[in-house]
């Protein structure tokens, strides 16, 4: 008996220090994507306002890999969140993005990645499967220049525009091919119940400092 009891609790140690390190993981990422928020904000060359003002949803993937030679491929890891009627953001849900091209390329780099959506419904049909990116829904190599519109797409007609950030540079970047899909592991981690990303968009309210900063820091760059 006695010994039964050390293994349970051992279990549930071992249990719980994995969901705290699991935890840790994901706080992680929101903390690296509020980063990659607060520098996309601070350079002179960004995302149009007249695109911010239209958009309905965004994903930041922080350190995204892009390696390859020849054929090429994509891989990372972060977070989407979606503009509520109020002007307010939702609570972030975890996404990872995957893909591949062909083209004469080698080595590996890392990009952070912002993918700007014109719909909210498109992020939150997400939980349905992975899309993939030119493909299921249209998407373009954001245009650049904070106040200009000069070289804006001014109909509009995509429904995700691509921005990517490596090495102090900062461009429109092209990931046709590529897949988004939900992780569902990082999302029951993170908040600690089973939970899609409809609902983390639509019923989720976090008080979580993370999440707080994330959304301020999002609310600064649509200013």
């Amino acid at each position: 008996m006695r010994n039964l009891i050390k293994s349970l609790f051992l279990f549930c140690f071992i249990t719980t220090s994995y969901a705290g390190l699991g935890q840790e993981k994901e706080t992680e990422k929101i903390q690296k994507a509020t980063s990659v928020l607060k520098d996309f904000g601070s350079m002179k060359e960004s995302i149009p306002h007249e695109l911010l003002d239209i958009s309905e949803g965004i994903i930041i993937i922080p350190k995204m890999i892009n390696a390859g030679f020849v054929l090429a491929g994509k891989r990372g890891k972060g977070v989407a969140m979606v503009k509520n009627e109020d002007g307010t953001w939702s609570d972030p849900a975890f996404v990872t993005i995957t893909g591949g091209s062909v083209g004469f390329q080698a080595g590996i780099q890392a990009v952070d990645l912002v993918l700007i959506f014109k719909h909210r419904e498109t992020l939150e049909n997400i939980g349905n499967g992975t899309f993939t990116i030119g493909g299921d829904i249209s998407a373009t190599a954001g245009p650049v220049g904070r106040n200009s519109t000069a070289t804006t797409d001014y109909k509009m007609e995509a429904e995700v525009y691509s921005y990517s950030r490596s090495k102090g540079l900062f461009a429109g970047i092209s990931l046709t091919g590529s897949a988004l899909s939900v992780d569902e592991e990082a999302n029951n981690s993170f908040y600690g119940k089973s939970i899609d990303a409809a609902d983390i968009f639509n019923n989720e309210n976090s008080n979580i400092p993370e999440v707080q900063n994330l959304k301020s820091e999002l609310i600064s760059l649509y200013k």
